[in-house]
């Protein structure tokens, strides 16, 4: 099922959508020129928002964590864009190491590292899990939900490399976030890819600073196809300074808030859009929709209550918030079953390789749909993303979704220009 676009027959994206047809030629050229200057992650994912007016990548996780809910039809586009990324990095690679998050009781997110080992294998290579938990002290088989299973091993360091007994990988895949810090095991590594690299886990990365990446790349795209860049680019403020149990820095982040809606307002009135505008107030660092709220005047960050503060104050591994990115909020107006949906696209290397729609029945159009009660629906794919039909209409299946694996590609380009830049002095990988 193709969600329907309640703006698709009045709204100005049609227009988009044609504009990015009219232009495929040059966005595909442009695209593959970046790529020659930039190394692509090895993975990514994601997330859209369909305003009717505006397209834009609200989040991207440069550690996915929803293979599972990727159709297998896409299979042979993920095998080829691993070979892909695989020969870029390591060439004559035959093991390789992935380790995930400690989530051993999450059926679903071991349904996603079993699906990734398969996609993984299906290049050639010997797979195998390491886990990072203490109690994994022998190989472990756990049982899945879905009839497969899931082999965990303990994970040895040897000198400055880190393997498995009887098994010394030239790689080491991460599926983990590393929200906690970097393990003791896995710093000063010699010799081996470590993907992605350690600066990239949100210890130290920061949603700010893929914000100010894609804001170049979006600039940059929108000269090369003559578009507003803010038809694909969220606008953003950072507020540094803020207490959320303390109560210290809302005066900052109220200024943030009014400031940005004031932008938005403009934006609005200079296309017509009869909306309310709104800002995400969320962690700058972090993951999974924690420490996340929607503010429609900066009067709302003013004397938050304590369950509000509660929510903010803290994300994953229970770090606390001190640092908050306000982004500007993309309304989205498409649906599944009448239940708000917003798309996720997944890549490998440079190619779009699948995706689904998040789906929640309880949030509305202007609020965060990554929240317990979501759930999963395959985007309809008919083909490859990137083959659009011009001889369809803009907003036939695979035109939409040709303009929006462009702008997931623009998200995956800002995050390899993001990693290179914040790489530090002494690269993690020798």
């Amino acid at each position: 099922m193709v969600p329907h676009l309640t703006t698709a027959l009045t709204g100005p994206l049609l227009e988009l959508e044609k504009h990015f047809l009219g232009h495929a030629t040059e966005i595909e050229r442009w695209m593959r020129v970046q790529w020659q200057d930039h190394m692509p992650p090895f993975y990514a994912s994601t997330d859209l928002r369909n305003s009717g007016f505006k397209v834009a990548p609200v989040d991207l996780n440069l550690f996915p964590g929803g293979w599972n809910n990727i159709n297998d039809v896409f299979m042979p586009l993920c095998v080829q864009a691993a070979q892909d990324a695989i020969e870029r990095i390591c060439p004559d690679a035959r093991q390789l190491l992935l380790i995930p998050e400690n989530h051993t009781r999450n059926q679903f997110y071991l349904q996603n590292v079993a699906k990734l080992v398969s996609v993984l294998q299906l290049t050639g290579l010997d797979v195998r899990v390491g886990s990072l938990l203490p109690e994994i002290t022998a190989p472990t088989t756990l049982e899945l939900a879905n009839g497969g299973t899931l082999t965990l091993e303990p994970l040895v360091r040897t000198g400055n490399r880190v393997g498995l007994a009887g098994f010394n990988p030239c790689a080491i895949l991460l599926n983990n976030d590393l929200s906690g810090g970097t393990p003791a095991i896995l710093a000063g590594l010699d010799e081996q890819w470590l993907i992605p690299p350690l600066h990239a886990g949100w210890h130290t990365r920061r949603k700010s600073i893929h914000a100010a990446a894609y804001d170049r790349v979006a600039r940059e795209f929108g000269e090369v196809i003559g578009i507003d860049p803010w038809r694909i680019n969220p606008e953003f403020g950072v507020c540094g300074q803020i207490n959320f149990q303390e109560r210290t820095g809302e005066e900052c982040l109220a200024a943030e808030v009014d400031a940005l809606l004031t932008r938005i307002r403009a934006k609005y009135k200079e296309y017509g859009v009869d909306e309310t505008p709104f800002v995400v107030v969320k962690a700058d660092a972090g993951t999974y929709g924690m420490g996340v709220m929607t503010v429609r005047d900066a009067s709302e960050v003013i004397g938050l209550n304590r369950r509000q503060r509660n929510k903010m104050s803290v994300v994953k591994e229970g770090l606390q918030v001190q640092e908050v990115i306000i982004q500007e909020g993309v309304h989205t107006f498409e649906t599944v079953d009448d239940a708000v949906a917003e798309p996720v696209v997944y890549m490998m290397d440079r190619f779009v390789v699948g995706g689904f729609y998040r789906v929640h029945t309880e949030r509305g159009r202007d609020e965060n749909l990554n929240a317990p009660g979501m759930h999963f629906k395959p985007l309809a794919f008919q083909t490859c993303c990137s083959l659009p039909d011009c001889r369809q209409a803009p907003d036939a299946a695979p035109n939409r979704f040709y303009t929006y694996g462009v702008v997931a590609r623009l998200a995956l380009l800002a995050a390899s220009v993001e990693i290179e830049e914040t790489e530090p002095a002494e690269a993690d990988v020798a």
